[in-house]
């Protein structure tokens, strides 16, 4: 009797402080400890770190406009002073406690928005996290209007880039991978992919635009998340007749470098750091936050039907462009393996476009990633990457283009150029950008080595280039 009444005090004790333990963590409340806001063309992304996970309550209100959350168990810890408000509809945030330990967060509004609220789990780089998407009821001012998106997948048909007498540029998407909640792989002093793979996007883009009969969109135009999908819709948008995703990943050895280019593949990764890769930035997703972004059934099969239809031309193309790519970045920097590697990454499953991924480096290897950060290196990762997409399509240019025009007629000339070089050149770097070798780069200027200097001219050896004085 005296055994079963200490064991019933045990168990009595036990239930006690299990019970204790989770009352005292259902009072724990969930601490708001900062505020990130990133501007998109069509959106504003709010997000609320918290040291916890916590219900919420999301309705709007009118006359003034503003949006009210209500989050259960939780406080505001963090500051928001200094949040980025210009060119976004929030003109401020502000919060207080509600029915003695919930809270209200009102967010005042200059205009009407579409808001969509979710929460992220923990992650690499974050704890957990309230998202709160404000959509624009104006269209996007960066691309062409266009219709409602039908049942189909079918892209539609935008008006495209006119250069002259219905003769249309050549469409190139650039893609700088990540961005806003998702900074992608971090290297060497704190060096953030999603920076770096903007600002070569940026420079690329340069380039292609100066070249005539070509144009160059840029998929994200400033430092904030686009999902994976919805990269590939923004470029079929554009119309694109090329797709280019730039990144700078990590790998599990720090000693991992060299560049790299892959196109699709719906059969297994041809190495297993093609796998690794491709996982880690399919994972992009999860990171950065969807959002409910998805496509029904519907969808699904028919864009499955489509892929099975299309992709083999379209990969075919992929694997070609990505090779002469490949070629001109080798020219520059060295590369991880010398052929186009295959991964199953989403970003690159358009059946109509054909598209190419972009290691431009390991960014956790430190020798990499000092040089990644620079001006000049990006410079010369756009100049190679510019190379490599005008040899393809002055090999390969799409019917109705100004380029197919011009080779059709023989005004893809042949003649003399000359470049002024400039800070960051290097003798390598002028070879790629003008399809040239070095030597005869060399024997042309009567070089005895790889010296020149700010401000010298050099005479570039003919080659492939679109006559400059057509009109």
């Amino acid at each position: 009797m005296i055994k079963l009444r200490t064991m019933t005090l045990r168990a009595l004790g036990l239930l006690l402080l299990v019970t204790g333990t989770l009352y005292g963590g259902l009072l724990q409340a969930a601490q708001i400890e900062s505020v990130r806001l990133w501007r998109a063309p069509d959106n504003t992304r709010l997000v609320f770190d918290l040291t916890g996970p916590a219900d919420h309550k999301l309705f709007t209100l009118s006359n003034p406009e503003r949006i009210v959350i209500d989050i259960s168990g939780a406080r505001f810890a963090a500051s928001t002073g200094d949040l980025p408000l210009q060119n976004t509809p929030l003109t401020g945030l502000r919060s207080a406690p509600r029915d003695g330990s919930d809270l209200r967060v009102v967010l005042d509004l200059s205009r009407e928005v579409k808001p969509k609220s979710f929460s992220l789990p923990p992650n690499q780089q974050h704890g957990h996290r309230l998202v709160i998407d404000l959509y624009d009821n104006e269209p996007r001012p960066d691309l062409p209007a266009t219709a409602e998106p039908s049942a189909s997948p079918l892209p539609q048909t935008p008006t495209r880039s006119v250069s002259e007498a219905g003769q249309r540029d050549i469409i190139v998407a650039l893609d700088a991978g990540h961005g806003g909640e998702d900074p992608g792989a971090i290297g060497h002093n704190k060096a953030r992919e999603k920076d770096v793979v903007l600002a070569i996007a940026r420079e690329t883009k340069a380039l292609i635009d100066a070249e005539p009969g070509f144009k160059a969109v840029l998929v994200r135009t400033g430092d904030y998340f686009i999902p994976l999908r919805k990269r590939t819709e923004i470029a079929r948008k554009h119309n694109a007749d090329l797709f280019v995703s730039i990144h700078a990943d990590a790998f599990t050895r720090p000693s991992a470098f060299g560049a790299s280019v892959y196109a699709l593949s719906d059969r297994g990764a041809t190495s297993e750091t093609a796998r690794l890769l491709a996982d880690r930035e399919n994972r992009s997703d999860l990171i950065g936050g969807v959002g409910g972004v998805s496509l029904d059934n519907r969808d699904q099969v028919l864009a499955s039907v489509l892929l099975d239809l299309s992709m083999t031309a379209t990969l075919s193309a992929s694997l070609d462009v990505g090779q002469q790519v490949l070629g001109s970045i080798g020219k520059l920097t060295p590369l991880h393996k010398r052929r186009v590697e295959q991964a199953g990454f989403m970003v690159l499953k358009s059946p109509d476009i054909p598209s190419i991924l972009v290691e431009t480096g390991f960014i956790s290897n430190p020798g990499e990633a000092r040089k990644l950060v620079t001006r000049s290196h990006q410079q010369g990762l756009a100049r190679a990457m510019h190379s490599g997409i005008r040899s393809y399509f002055h090999r390969n240019p799409p019917p109705g283009t100004r380029i197919a025009a011009l080779k059709s007629n023989g005004q893809l000339a042949q003649g003399p150029r000359e470049h002024m070089v400039t800070r960051g050149d290097t003798l390598s770097m002028i070879a790629t950008r003008y399809e040239v070798s070095l030597a005869s780069l060399r024997q042309a200027n009567g070089l005895g080595n790889d010296q020149i200097r700010v401000g010298q001219v050099l005479k570039v050896p003919a080659g492939n280039m679109l006559v400059k004085n057509d009109p």
